[in-house]
This record gives structure tokens, sequence and C-alpha cells, in this order.
């Protein structure tokens, strides 16, 4: 058998994999009467609360606000709908591939090496993930002092507009089924809740393969009260320190396509508050361009130090990700995340399966790979272990003083041995799954496991050196071919950068509200969680102003 040829097709499909967490949309795009580019912006304006960044969990808190307040929402990037590329699930792959300036997604690599990707679009992550859907925890939500009541009806707030069953092809049935034989129990069914076992989960594509992203939250603003200006890239936030007990935060200042500057400053009022939802890595850069962080990483930028606060850009963790291919003799069903498999050990099992994962990786490092394979090579899928937590963290810094340009960012990958223990027991399932009854049929009987792990390792999946072979523990397969699953998080975490109510310590009218601020990721898929901090945490805000 010509080893040489799977190895091709391997590669070519892994290339494909790797780009294939697309950006879809629904296909009619809503009307937003409050929607704007920033060079209509005027230089000087005014509001109750101004938020930086219209994503995940921007969006949903934007429209809440905006029920009872005036909101500006401000967002680096443009709008997810209309993109012909972006419409259907089908068609996924083309965001994480195009490095273009106007691209939704914006590329950085950790200084582990791991090829990562950021949001730069209204909606942010959820516009560019696989569109798993699942909720936290009863435990993580009990840790993070959430009122659970307002939990639920925050999540349900959102999946009336954003959340689906998917419908399960054979692949993703045989998975489901695969893992029940490798002992995940027991069968949860359908269900958005995060139980150990195997389950189904929810997705945000419906069932014509739209996507549906937290833009799609922003129906529920109240349109007078809100607007929303696309493209818009904020420089700093603007302290006033003369006459004040401490810094107290009372604008921002934002630039156009056009590199116009403008101001936007909060209305007279106790209860007015400028908000941070830039992301993990955004939000803890745009603190550090502001003069919030460790004082002196900012004096040797030139930057005015108004707080010096060393735990800005800490705790940054990257949940790390491990595959394995398995090319497949019968068709297969194009399907992103739909199953998972819950540990008691402390990886998260799923899948995805596609019969052209090339499709929009035209620029992923594997694209030699890929000339002239015929389509149909294609077959197989992906199953995928994610360590949860992690436990090992690194840290964020400045690169330049452009919020355009990606900070430094250091993630550890398995710098605690417990994840890396977890990779290898989620490997080890991985293993049972493939070798499983229910699996047989989707798999080739010479490609062995050893084969399909050496295909694996030898992929190029990151810029790390390659030494695996068979015979070498799976600590270093782990190692050696650790991904990234797009669920990073920290650099403003509570308890270290923000209080419980997610304002910043040691300033004024200054909160933080997205995934930076996690010290673990929840559930085994976060943006669920995301977008309901950002509901949860406007109906608080809200019920706040209108009691005094």
């Amino acid at each position: 058998m010509n080893l040489g040829w799977w190895w091709r097709l391997f590669a070519g499909a892994l290339a494909g994999f790797l780009f294939f967490h697309g950006f879809a949309a629904t296909e009619t795009a809503p009307n937003y009467s409050f929607m704007y580019d920033a060079t209509s912006a005027s230089t000087l304006s005014y509001y109750d609360y101004i938020i930086v960044g219209g994503g995940t969990a921007g969006c949903p808190l934007a429209a809440t606000l905006s029920q009872n307040a005036t909101v500006l929402l401000l967002e680096r990037g443009g709008s997810p709908y209309g993109n012909p590329n972006i419409t259907k699930m089908a068609s996924f792959g083309a965001a994480l591939s195009d490095l273009s300036q106007s691209s939704p997604s914006q590329r950085f690599i950790s200084e582990d090496g791991v090829i990562n990707a950021r949001a730069r679009v209204l909606g942010g992550g959820s516009c560019i993930n696989a569109g798993f859907y699942t909720r936290a925890s009863d435990e993580y939500i009990k840790q993070a002092g959430w009122d659970g009541r307002l939990v639920k009806e925050s999540y349900q707030w959102m999946e009336k507009s954003v959340a689906f069953e998917p419908s399960l092809g054979q692949w993703q049935s045989a998975v489901r089924d695969g893992l029940l034989e490798a002992g995940v129990m027991p069968s949860n069914g359908f269900t958005y809740d995060h139980i150990y076992g195997t389950k189904v989960g929810g997705t945000i594509f419906d069932q014509q393969g739209n996507r549906h992203t937290a833009a799609d939250l922003l129906e529920y603003a109240n349109p007078s009260g809100l607007t929303v200006f696309l493209h818009a890239s904020v420089h700093k936030i603007l302290f006033a320190i003369k006459g004040k007990r401490r810094p107290k935060a009372h604008g921002v200042v934002f630039r156009d396509t056009t590199g116009a500057k403008h101001k936007a400053y909060l209305k007279q009022g106790s209860k007015n508050e400028i908000i941070v939802s830039a992301g993990a890595l955004g939000s803890p850069q745009l603190l550090m361009l502001s003069g919030v962080g460790p004082a002196q990483h900012l004096k040797s930028h030139d930057i005015t130090v108004v707080l010096d606060q060393p735990l800005v850009g800490q705790g940054m963790s990257d949940n790390p990700m491990n595959a394995v291919f398995i090319p497949s003799p019968l068709p297969v069903e194009v399907s992103l995340i739909q199953v998972v498999g819950i540990t008691h050990f402390g990886s998260y099992i799923e899948a995805a399966s596609g019969e052209n994962f090339a499709g929009g990786a035209s620029s992923s490092p594997a694209v030699e790979y890929m000339n002239n394979l015929d389509e149909t090579t294609f077959r197989g899928g992906f199953i995928l272990e994610k360590v949860m937590g992690p436990i090992s963290t690194g840290h964020l810094e400045l690169r330049t003083r452009n919020p355009n340009d990606n900070p430094s960012v250091t993630f550890n990958y398995f710098k605690d041995p417990q994840d890396l223990q977890r990779c290898v027991q989620g490997i080890q399932t991985i293993e049972k799954i493939i070798e499983s009854k229910a699996f047989f049929r989707f798999r080739y009987e010479f490609l062995s496991w050893p084969i399909l792990l050496n295909m694996t390792a030898n992929a190029p999946l990151n810029l790390l050196p390659k030494h695996y072979n068979p015979s070498m523990p799976l600590e270093v397969f782990c190692k050696e071919t650790v991904m990234t699953i797009w669920h990073y998080h920290g650099g403003c975490q509570v308890g270290k950068v923000v209080d419980l109510d997610y304002k910043v310590l040691g300033v004024d009218a200054l909160r933080v509200i997205d995934g930076s601020t996690f010290n673990d990721s929840p559930g085994t898929n976060p943006q669920a969680t995301v977008m309901m901090l950002g509901r949860y945490m406007g109906v608080k805000i809200l019920s706040e102003r209108i009691a005094n």
C-alpha cells in the first residue's frame, strides 16, 4: 500500500481542517437602522455607556443596555452580513485562511509556536467558530458567583434566536456510539447542559445551514438607544485624574478607516460607564495602551502610567487541542462540532467531518500537499480532544502602541503536568472510539492506530520541531501536535484585574465584560457563556441604574 499517497491525502485534509471553522451568516441581513461606518461619526459625541468591542459579549450587552440608556458600540471590524463567502455552513473555511486587512479573522502566532486567530467582525468569535452551543456547568456558575436564575434566563434569551438542535449524520452518530463503547457514559441525548457522559450539543447553525451570530442579538436592541460604528478602532480610554480620588474613565479615542480621530465621552451621571468587551487579547491590550498595566512595561513603550496594575495581561490560557484524522472508505457528511464526550478525567472529545476539507484553505501550511488531489480523496473526519481548564497559564505583552497590531502572547501549553496527562487520556479515548464496533465502517483496516498517529505527528500543524515516532510516549505526541481550538481566555481575570461585578480594580467607571475575565474556559465550548455574560451583566447594570 502506498502510504505516501495517504500522507498527501491526510496533509491536504488537515490543511482544510485547520481553517474550516469558517464564517457564515444569516442569508438576509437585518436592517439595523443604528449601524454605521465610523467615517460617518462626529468628532465629538456623548453617551451613557460606551462599549469597546462588538463581539460575542458586546452585542448582547449593547442590546440590553439600550433598553434604558444611550449606548455607543464600537467595533473594529465590519458587518458579518452580505459576504458572499459566508452564507452557508458548507462554505466554511474562507475566513480563517483570509489574511487580508478586511478579513473577519486576524491571525496571530503565539510565542509557543501555535497558529491562532482572533475575530475582527461584528459578532466576534461567534462568526468564525465551529458553531457548537453548550452551557457552563452548574459548578462553574456557582464558582463564578453568578445568580443561577438570571444565568438561566440569560441563556434562554439568546437560545430563542441563535441556538438549534443539529441533525446528526451517520459519521457523527458513529462517533457518539463509539464514545459510549469507550466508556464515556451515560448517553445524555440532546442537551445544552454540561453533564458527564456523551451528548449531542446545540449549534448556532440552523437546519438550512445558516449561521446565527451574536450580531443577530442586536435585533433586540432599542434602535433609539443604540449607535453602532463599524471599522472603529479604539486607541485608548481617556481618564479624568485631576481632583479625583482615583482615575475615572470618561471617554475613548477611536479612529476610522481614513485615520480620522473621533472622541466619545460619557454623559454626566454617576452610573455611566465605559465597558471593554474586546476579547482575551484586545481587552488587556487596550487597558495597557490606556495606561492601566505593569508600570515598567508601559514605560518601555512610552505610555503614561494611569495605574500600575501588574496583573493586566497575566493568567493567559489556551485550552490545548490535539486531533487525529481518520480517512474514511465511505462518504461522510459535512459536519462541525455536534457530539461531545465529557469525561471524568478532564478531557472533552469532539469531532468534525467532511468530504472536502480543502475548501478555503488556500493559504494553509500544508497547501502544497493538496495540489492535484481529487476532491473525493478528502473523505474522513477528525476526532479531537480538548483539555479542560487548563491549569497552565502564560502572559500577554504589548509589541507596539498600535491597537491594530497583535500583542505578544504566551500560553505555556502543557506546562502543568496535569494538563499533559489529560491530553494523554484523551488521545487514548480517541483510540478506543476508532477501534469501536460503531466506528468500524468509517476507517481503513490497514491504517493502524500507530500509522494514524504518525500521519498526524508529521503534519504541519504548528511551528514546533517534530521528533515523534510511534515508539515514543503519547506525551511527546501531545506536545508536538498541539493546536488551538480558539478557546483562549484570561488577561483581565476576576479577583485580579476586575471584581465580581467586572469593575476594573483601582479605577472608576470602567468594566471589562468578556472572556478575558475567565479563570477557566466554561463548558466544553465557551461561546454560549460569553454571550450569556453580556446579557447577564446588561440586566444587572440596568437594574442598578433604575434602582438608584
